[in-house]
């Protein structure tokens, strides 16, 4: 059993793997729990979509989508969270509108400038094809996110609980759900390369929700939706390697086969006590 495991880390590119699988599946599923809470999906899939022009851009320009990353989260979420919070047409609607829009454009802008990169990498993720720069950079782009996460814990939670208590109490509303749409936009975009702009809402909502099915409280929620997003993200890995399958489509469905597991765990639950 543990050579099933310590086998492929002979190679340097399952081990780099192995490290990019562990940081999005951690993240993600960690602000995955504030996500939901919030009902914030819709907008992080439109934070994904959104990636697309400004890569298409950033690869045309000689840069890579590490290299891109910091800036392209930062400026996706401040265009997110100004237009939400400016238009009177409504949330939904703006993220729709937004959603679209950036991917069709993002897909024209790769067509105009003949940008060199595959489509299908980019939409469901290539995760063993990431070089050592790419770890690095999403590394630090993980600490920084965590450290903010660390820091404000107890501001985003009464921010997402009570968000009017929140503003009696004199907290920054506004600053901290920019800074949280930053966060969620590091993690999103940090994790394009190891499940795609497709399925990274499947390893951001996923583990969350199974958590959310089992758990009693928000802090045990965070530490099981953790600990479903680190199974499914190194177990899709894992099962891709040894089956020959695309690695981001296995993590989304180790994730979604918790979610069944946690569901008839919760029904099982609910009818023991009827």
């Amino acid at each position: 059993m543990v050579e099933l495991f310590l086998d492929p880390l002979k190679y340097d590119f399952m081990v780099r793997s192995l490290i990019m699988a562990t940081l999005s599946g951690l993240l993600l599923s960690i602000l995955g729990t504030f996500t939901i809470n919030k009902n914030m999906g819709f907008m992080a899939d439109a934070m994904a979509h959104a990636t697309l022009p400004i890569i298409a851009i950033g690869v045309f320009l000689g840069y890579t989508i590490s290299e891109l990353g910091f800036p392209a989260a930062f400026i996706i979420a401040l265009f997110l969270g100004f237009v939400i919070k400016n238009t009177e047409i409504g949330e939904d609607t703006s993220i729709g509108i937004i959603f679209s829009s950036f991917f069709a454009l993002g897909y024209i802008l790769i067509s105009v400038l003949d940008v060199t990169v595959n489509l299908e990498d980019l939409l469901f993720g290539q995760i063993l094809a990431v070089s050592s720069f790419d770890v690095i950079a999403i590394s630090l782009l993980s600490a920084f996110s965590m450290l903010i996460l660390f820091v404000f814990f107890k501001q985003f939670l009464f921010y997402f609980f009570d968000p009017i208590g929140a503003e009696v109490k004199n907290l920054n509303v506004s600053a901290l759900n920019y800074l949280f749409l930053i966060v969620l936009s590091f993690a999103i975009v940090g994790s394009i390369q190891t499940v795609g702009i497709v399925l990274v809402l499947s390893m951001l909502l996923i583990p969350a929700a199974s958590a959310k099915l089992i758990t009693k409280n928000f802090i045990q929620s965070i530490k099981l939706s953790a600990v479903f997003g680190l199974t499914s993200s190194i177990s899709g890995l894992y099962f891709s390697y040894y089956l020959n399958l695309p690695t981001g489509p296995s993590m989304s469905m180790v994730a979604t086969l918790i979610f069944v597991i946690s569901f008839l765990i919760n029904k099982l639950s609910q009818k023991a006590l009827t």
